[in-house]
């Protein structure tokens, strides 16, 4: 540790230096401006609600901001003036010194009545009707800050709230939808709460046809002098309103330019359109079936105008994914003489063929390092009915660059898909309608894929699902796959010596290769509000079901040993239950504290003891349980041979708990400091086979059952910390981990975090492990 004080004690006095130095740069007079301080009531002892946050936003709307600081650290201002005058207005020195330096914000800058009127008025709009702000300012040799006092006075409220009288059907509209009002008598006076009450009536007039009616029609008067610091607040149309937005509009004409663009807006026009329901659609090409529209468009002729039609309208016609422009026009017939309108509907589809080619890049904490190159055909509207049909073929590799060499361990892939795509549920014998603004799915998929372990195995794995997908609203969504069939078939070595020496030297692997037909059922439900950014808690909640041999089975003969099999394969007969569960608490906002709760349970009977292995539970790697590797831990207290993690190890149980403190360090660039707590086991433990006369013993994995009992003291902990580039289109992840807890160890000695030991270079090679990921773990 002594050889790694010096080095960081010599890093922390440059940088301490390096940010004092920058007061050096000045011009004589100048002051350094570093930042504004606002104190609330300093002669009062008591706090205002949410001081804090008011505090916090004040000093946030102070301009100029100071220059950007690190730890107390302005980098970019010591480049700045590292950098200097550069000669010419190009070059290196011009580069850093404009594009990555920041000129120093000086105390000069600051306009303290600009500031004070600024923070006077955001008071107000929350109902400090009387506050008072003093600003002034503070140096200290060649650095000089503002301060701002604030004296906010009594904070008024709501005392009563009156609506327009009931003259029309404008204002009856606005009376029958007042119990909704924002506003709240014994509320705070608050300023955007007046302006969502206006939206809110907006949005109801709307929904009863007064489409030109805007919020800025109406007029919340505010009397303050009624004394008590409240206020009464009245409601009232403004006598300037147009007669456009005081009437409400039907819909007449439905006009659909199902294969619009400008170049043919002339042409489309005087075609003689053809009538379907109530469209007119203008199409000589034939590019859709007219009956999608009654799919995509909500409005019927001669019915009111409203907002919610309007809305899931586009909505559809946008996610529906056939069309790269969507507009939808609203005319008036008669320039505004009357009450009726027109919607005129333009449609641009997209290119009905498209190829994409991909390649991406794999580095596992197994030590296996590979490549993938993917190639997909995008055909759409394919039965003119916005059907999409997606073709991709994937070929990859991996090989293992350290650990045991002894082996030919360069391992290949070759994946076929095709995803045939429908815009709307196809349900044998009954039509469902879905009425929100989300298109629903129908999803027809095969696969063939082909993984090669060198020369120690091969598996082929033949897939195909057909199911449906559909969103409940912006927060819920399901799928459910009523029929999937998964058929896998391993190719071993023919040399029977070479299988059992691979069986020996791999516990588990067996269940690896054996050949499996699953056919069953599953239904997955997602819950979340992470598109709300604004929310201070999100979370994300993930619940799957599975079944296998289940309903289908039952359809499925015996052979002559009783069991159920396919093609001599016996049946997969399970149910498997996951649950994943994720919370995200904006703590300020620079940092946000993750946690997630993973479960997951699987059942196995009749021809089946344990769970297929395409459907086990795995624990340890880059999204898990950081501090171990791929697929390697567990199950239970077994430890998988170091020399052969390349080996999954999966389970039927599984228990995993996450959480993560992240953290913004500088522009893109954050941190995250994390610990990671689980395991898997197995619902009945592996006790080997003993040999036969035709095969010989296949080794067990003591301390692989699950006992609930011991689950607590069978379970891993690993901590470490993260670096994130978040550039919002991708992430881009580095974690290094370690072990505290290892549930193979003897019980008493599991918990090794006295055993920490960074200066030790065979403890780092032993316990860290790296991680690189795309994307957020959780």
């Amino acid at each position: 540790m002594k050889k790694l004080i010096k080095p960081s004690l010599l890093i922390f006095v440059c940088l301490v230096w390096a940010a004092c130095s920058n007061t050096k740069y000045l011009k004589p007079g100048q002051k350094l401006y570093t930042g504004a301080e606002v104190v609330i009531n300093p002669d009062s002892s008591a706090k205002i609600e949410n001081q804090k946050d008011v505090k916090s936003d004040l000093e946030a709307k102070t301009r100029p901001r100071p220059n950007k600081s690190i730890l107390g650290l302005k980098p970019k201002l010591y480049i700045y003036n590292v950098a200097g005058e550069p000669k010419k207005p190009k070059g290196f020195k011009h580069w850093l010194r404009t594009k990555v330096g920041e000129p120093p914000v000086l105390l000069t800058e600051v306009k303290l009545k600009t500031n004070d009127a600024v923070m006077t008025s955001f008071l107000i709009s929350q109902g400090y009707l009387q506050n008072v702000v003093t600003g002034d300012t503070v140096t200290k040799e060649k650095t000089g800050k503002a301060v701002y006092t604030v004296n906010t006075g009594i904070r008024y409220k709501i005392k009563s709230i009156t609506f327009p009288k009931d003259t029309g059907n404008l204002t009856k509209v606005i009376n029958d939808n007042k119990a909704n009002s924002v506003l709240k008598v014994g509320n705070y006076y608050d300023l955007d709460a007046f302006k969502n009450e206006r939206i809110r009536i907006d949005n109801d007039l709307k929904e009863q046809g007064y489409f030109y009616f805007s919020p800025d029609y109406l007029i919340l008067q505010v009397d303050s002098t009624i004394g008590k610091s409240l206020v009464d607040i009245t409601i009232k149309v403004k006598d300037i309103a147009p007669d456009a937005g005081l009437k409400p509009y039907t819909i007449k004409n439905i006009n659909i330019y199902p294969s619009y663009s400008l170049r043919r807006d002339s042409v489309l026009r005087k075609l003689t359109p053809m009538e379907y329901h109530d469209f007119n659609i203008y199409d000589n090409r034939n590019t859709f079936k007219p009956r999608i529209f009654d799919r995509l468009v909500f409005f019927k002729k001669d019915e009111l105008y409203n907002r919610t039609d309007h809305n899931q309208s586009l909505n559809r016609m946008v996610n529906i994914n056939a069309f790269q422009d969507v507009r939808a026009e609203f005319l008036p017939l008669d320039s505004f003489k009357n009450d009726q309108l027109d919607l005129n509907i333009y449609l641009t589809p997209l290119k009905k063929n498209s190829l994409t080619f991909g390649v991406t890049g794999t580095s596992k904490s197994n030590n296996f390092v590979g490549s993938e190159v993917k190639v997909t055909q995008t055909t759409r509207n394919l039965f003119r009915g916005a059907e999409q049909l997606d073709v991709s073929v994937s070929g990859g590799f991996e090989t293992q660059v350290s650990g045991q060499q002894t082996q030919n361990l360069n391992s290949y892939s070759f994946t076929a898909e095709g995803k045939l795509t429908f815009p709307q549920f196809i349900v044998p014998f009954y039509k469902p309608r879905s009425t929100n603004a989300f298109i629903p799915k129908t999803i027809a998929s095969v696969s063939y894929q082909l993984l090669s372990r060198g020369s120690l195995y091969k598996l082929n794995s033949f897939k195909t699902e057909f199911g449906y997908n559909w969103k409940e609203n912006k927060y819920k969504e399901h799928t459910f796959n009523p029929i999937s069939v998964n058929y896998v078939q391993p190719n071993l070595p023919a040399d029977s010596n070479k299988q059992k020496r691979l069986f020996d030297s791999i516990p588990g692997l067996r269940y690896t290769l054996e050949k499996q037909f699953i056919i069953g059922s599953n239904y997955s439900f997602t819950y979340t509000n992470q598109m709300e950014e604004n929310r201070r808690n999100n979370i994300y909640f993930n619940g799957s079901i599975e079944t296998g041999g289940n309903v289908w089975g039952a359809f499925v003969p015996k052979n002559n040993t009783g069991s159920k099999s396919i093609f001599n394969v016996p049946l997969t007969q399970f149910v498997r239950l996951e649950t994943d569960l994720r919370n995200y608490y904006k703590i300020n906002r620079n940092v946000t504290w993750a946690n997630r709760l993973n479960l997951g349970y699987g059942y196995a009977y009749g021809n089946s003891s344990s769970l297929p292995f395409v459907r086990q539970f795995f624990a340890g790697g880059s999204n898990d349980i950081r501090a171990f590797p791929a697929r390697a831990l567990g199950p239970g207290t077994y430890k998988v041979n170091p020399d052969q993690s390349f080996a999954d190890q999966g389970g039927d149980i599984k228990a995993m708990l996450n959480t993560e403190l992240r953290f913004k360090l500088v522009s893109i660039l954050y941190g995250a400091a994390f610990v990671d707590a689980g395991n898997i086991w197995l619902r009945k433990e592996d006790m080997g086979t003993p040999a036969t006369a035709t095969d010989a013993a296949i080794p067990g994995r003591p301390g692989s059952g699950f006992k609930l009992r011991n689950a607590l003291s069978e379970m891993a902990v690993g901590t470490g910390a993260g670096l994130r580039v978040d550039a919002t289109i991708f992430v881009i992840r580095l974690d290094v981990a370690f072990p505290i807890r290892k549930p193979y160890l003897p019980e008493g000695e599991r918990w090794v975090i006295d055993q920490v030991a960074f200066g030790s270079s065979q403890w780092r090679k032993d316990n860290l492990v790296y991680n690189i990921g795309i994307g957020y773990p959780f």
